[in-house]
């Protein structure tokens, strides 16, 4: 029986035929990367200056943080789904130990404590739980398919250890990682079948306690008014809304030219992180907003075609892993982009690959390094198969 829809678009991986590995998948990686390295040296500057007297402080951090991603991406790379599989439970132990231990002695920046300090580097273990829990949780449906399917019992479980989780991260606080874990969560119950009532109670309940969370808290509500309309208070809780919006109205269609932007220049708070997406339409207009989009977009459906097919060829723990991974970045490179052009209330996400932040980068470099894995497992066993069917 197909888990999923069957799509006939293996003309997307018809250049990475023969080999070993998907081609596209890490081409699609570097380019993000590169992209990223290019707009953070931009875009950190002035920032570099003001704070340290050096105009490449950011991107020298950033360039550190590009190397050890793709030195722990090749380690990623050695280690068998099996093993993550197996150690899925440990995995996701250590996380919320990580996300405890913050709380105690983590780094306070801009009102939020979510950084454990490691010498010169801050390590974000909210990034961690997000790829803790979805191997986990793609374990859990392999071991418990009948129960998620048939029974209220099976179908809540795993939402008690994201509502642990969430409970930790909103602590911090950072409602952003809650609702990524949130859509994550409920795709994979979906694609694993999960009843149609369940799934929508699921999304009733959710959207209750976000619209409860927001309302609860002064800053959020503050956040989510300024977004509805940024230019009642354009000096103050609409500022960052408003230069971003400037910032995308400078772009037009080809953009200002590369290193060009004004909004960078200490008017634009967060220009490298989470506003990064708006100094790249700044700099290199619609057009460049439209190739990073269309990487970004390619780059989550692969990770829901290597699900697929993987699920189809009676994978399923690689399967949900690859389809959860696909969401997560999908869903976080919406927010980021809606944060920055003022479709959605600002949430503190990356953009995958592309924004300044080491933790970030080292776990979603992480998550492509394991897409490959997954991808390289499947071809090598494919390939086994038809050599013995030869001879």
């Amino acid at each position: 029986m197909k888990l999923v829809p069957s799509l006939d678009l293996d003309w997307l991986l018809q250049p990475s035929q023969g080999l070993i590995y998907d081609r596209q998948l890490v081409i699609l990686a570097l380019s993000l990367m590169a992209i990223g390295l290019t707009m953070v040296a931009s875009a950190s500057i002035a920032e570099g200056i003001a704070l340290n007297d050096d105009p490449f402080y950011f991107v020298k951090r950033h360039s550190a943080f590009l190397l050890l991603c793709l030195v722990l991406s090749g380690l990623v790379l050695q280690v068998p789904m099996s093993r993550w599989q197996q150690f899925s439970g440990s995995f996701l132990i250590l996380a919320l130990l990580l996300l405890l231990l913050v709380l105690v002695v983590g780094r306070n920046v801009n009102g939020s404590t979510r950084w454990l300090a490691l010498g010169p580097i801050n390590v974000q273990p909210a990034e961690l739980a997000k790829l803790a829990l979805f191997t986990f949780l793609a374990g859990y449906l392999v071991r418990r398919q009948a129960e998620v399917r048939g029974h209220w019992k099976g179908f809540l479980k795993p939402l008690a250890v994201m509502a642990a989780m969430s409970v930790l991260l909103l602590m911090q606080p950072d409602l952003g990682s809650v609702v990524v874990l949130f859509v994550t969560t409920i795709g994979m119950l979906f694609l694993a079948g999960a009843r149609l009532s369940q799934f929508i109670s699921l999304i009733v309940l959710g959207c209750s306690l976000v619209g409860f969370l927001i309302v609860s808290s002064p800053y959020r509500m503050r956040r989510v008014t300024s977004f509805l309309n940024p230019w009642d208070d354009p000096f103050g809780s609409g500022y960052q809304l408003t230069q971003s919006l400037m910032a995308f109205g400078r772009g037009g269609w080809l953009g200002e030219g590369l290193g060009n932007s004004i909004q960078k220049l200490e008017y634009l708070p967060e220009a490298h992180t989470d506003f990064v997406f708006a100094i790249l339409g700044e700099e290199l207009g619609f057009i460049g907003v439209l190739l990073v989009l269309a990487l970004q977009a390619w780059l989550a459906f692969k990770a829901l075609l290597i699900g697929q097919k993987v699920l189809l060829g009676g994978r399923q723990y690689e399967g949900y892993l690859a389809m959860g991974i696909g969401i997560w970045f999908s869903f976080q490179t919406v927010v980021n982009v809606g944060a920055a052009s003022g479709l959605l209330p600002t949430k503190g996400l990356t953009l995958p690959l592309v924004s300044y932040g080491g933790s970030s980068l080292l776990v979603i470099g992480a998550a492509v390094a394991i897409l490959v894995r997954i991808d390289h497992e499947w071809r090598r066993d494919n390939m086994q198969a038809r050599q013995r069917e030869a001879t």
